[in-house]
């Protein structure tokens, strides 16, 4: 598997507004400062990972600002992104940063958002065929239109210019709330990119989209206004994504009623993937089921001769805990299932982590058949699948859920809400070719924090030959105690980054990254990643200070 600077002054960025009024609720991962963590790093006499971690310069970044993305890492050096908020989207300050091969930055230039007098807000930046640009929005009031522009960034300069401005799409709106947003998404081969969009529609009727599909040079392919078959009360999009051949895949769920939420944790949705090809005039559905069991959590991904890989989890309780995995193929032409299997995790990894007397309430439950108190894995969600040469894959998924606890300010007589983010254990399965599961494997992980959105929780991987490598903040004590249950919580105090290294086999070793109190930051995981076959690059901060570090693997 293989699988001239500019001198800046830089600080943490103010919270979003978190809008949530239930008790749980799942969400997508987001980034959001509020918390200032201080990293303690420790010695520890393990066995290390072959691998060479260098750092660059330290700095100092701008007040309000954070490091959004990596752009793309190239000869050039690496290119990211760092945004500043103001006091409205339309205040958003949009910076391009340039680091060298030694990780010291070399050029950062603001990209100006104003035209003809009128401020456009930044949306992305995509990589197509080695050419950088900047996506923009407007939208005019008076005609209730958005307007999305692209600008091509000069890479060596690090500049745009009033002239490269070309508009790609007008939607028309309701307001700037209501309809008025899209999403910019590409293929696995960067070659093929989907501008989508959800048109304005009575309530009670079909959700209406607008697909347009462009190529490598950025050239439109095609444009279609799409008409699902389900009223918008019964349906929900979960996922969307392109392939090479600039087909769109849309993954939904269809629910029984109109109330959307799981009353008690049962199954109320099935999935289905919406497909558009030959340019959106053909459309075709395949619904996703499993006979007896219940479908938590679904992916996909479109392999090269089209045909849909399917992976995720099932329960055979309700919505919010797995049972086990599954894995089957979709013919694009036939739409016959092929390559089905179906997997319970065994006793000994549900209960991997159970104290003695949980376990032995398990085995009990087990015995009598009690299928409501049987274990189960407790809102994993799935992250990502990662197709294989050999046409296998890797499933990945990470325990996520956010609780939100409320009060009474007693100084002030109102009520107030505290939300926790759990970003906890990781689970890596193995899939043979034939959809059969070569292992699973759980990596023990506990973070939880609060009213930070989890801006330094989660995990970054990266897949170098046959190992796969974990990075993500850890508690020290839990490596002082040799603890490989991960007992302790990393909530932003007595920080130390972890190494895991998973085998071929599916066995792991855990390790501190620097065990010799060589560097002193908390990693942002959610924005490290692999840069090229054997290299992640770490980003980490501790205050205001920041840096990048290239970590390469050896083995």
């Amino acid at each position: 598997m293989s699988f001239v600077v500019a001198t800046l002054s830089w600080s943490k960025c103010k919270p979003l507004p978190l809008l949530l009024n239930q008790s749980v609720l799942i969400m997508k991962k987001g980034v959001v400062v509020v918390l200032l963590l201080v990293a303690q790093l420790i010695q520890a006499q393990v066995n290390q990972p072959d691998f060479n971690i260098n750092w660059g310069e330290e700095l100092k970044q701008p007040n309000n600002a954070q490091l959004t993305e990596i752009i793309a890492n190239t000869s050039e050096g690496l290119y990211a992104l760092r945004t500043k908020m103001g006091n409205s989207p339309d205040q958003v300050k949009v910076y391009i940063e340039l680091y060298n091969q030694e990780m010291k930055l070399d050029k950062v230039r603001e990209l100006d958002l104003k035209y003809n007098k009128k401020t456009r807000k930044f949306e992305q930046i995509v990589r197509l065929n080695n050419e950088f640009y900047l996506l923009t929005s407007f939208h005019n009031k008076a005609q209730k239109i958005n307007y999305i522009f692209k600008q091509r960034i000069n890479k060596d300069r690090l500049t745009i210019s009033d002239r490269d401005i070309e508009m790609i799409g007008s939607f028309a709106t309701k307001n700037l709330i209501r309809e008025g947003n899209f999403d910019i998404i590409q293929s696995k081969d960067s070659s093929k990119l989907l501008l989508f969009h959800q048109l304005p529609y009575q309530k009670g009727t079909p959700e209406r989209f607008k697909l347009s599909v462009f190529n490598e040079q950025f050239e439109a392919l095609w444009t279609n206004d799409i008409v699902l078959p389900y009223n918008d009360e019964v349906f929900s999009v979960e996922d969307y994504r392109v392939d090479r051949n600039g087909n769109v895949y849309l993954l939904g769920k269809v629910y029984q009623d109109k109330a959307r939420v799981s009353r008690g944790g049962r199954p109320n949705y099935q999935y289905v993937i919406l497909a558009y090809t030959e340019e959106g005039d053909k459309s075709d559905e395949y619904r996703i089921s499993l006979k007896q069991d219940f479908i938590t959590d679904l992916t996909f991904r479109v392999a090269n001769n089209g045909d849909l890989i399917c992976s995720g989890f099932y329960s055979e309780k309700g919505t919010t805990s797995i049972k086990g995995t599954y894995f089957f193929r979709v013919n694009a032409t036939t739409k016959e299932l092929y390559n089905q299997n179906q997997k319970a995790f065994d006793f000994d990894f549900l209960t991997e982590f159970y104290t003695d007397r949980q376990k032995e309430k398990a085995k009990r439950a087990e015995r009598s058949g009690n299928t409501n108190k049987e274990p189960e894995l407790y809102r994993f969600a799935l992250d990502d699948l990662i197709l294989r040469s050999d046409g296998g894959a890797l499933m990945i998924a990470e325990q996520y859920y956010i609780f939100e606890r409320s009060y009474r300010d007693f100084w002030y007589g109102t009520f107030r809400s505290d939300f926790f983010y759990h970003y906890n254990d990781i689970i890596v399965v193995n899939i043979r070719p034939d959809g059969t599961i070569e292992w699973a494997t759980r990596i023990p992980k506990q973070q939880v924090t609060v009213n930070d959105n989890g801006y330094y929780s989660s995990y970054a991987m990266s897949i170098v030959r046959d190992k796969i490598y974990l990075i993500f903040n850890d508690n020290r004590r839990n490596f002082e105690l040799n603890n490989r249950n991960r007992v302790y919580n990393f909530d932003g105090r007595n920080s130390i980054v972890a190494l895991v290294e998973i085998s071929l086999d599916g066995a792991w070793d855990i390790s501190p990254l620097f065990p010799n109190r060589d560097i002193n930051l908390v990693t942002r995981p959610k924005v490290s990643r692999q840069i090229d076959r054997s290299t992640m690059a770490v980003y980490g901060e501790l205050g205001r200070q920041f840096r990048f570090g290239k970590l390469e693997f050896k083995r």
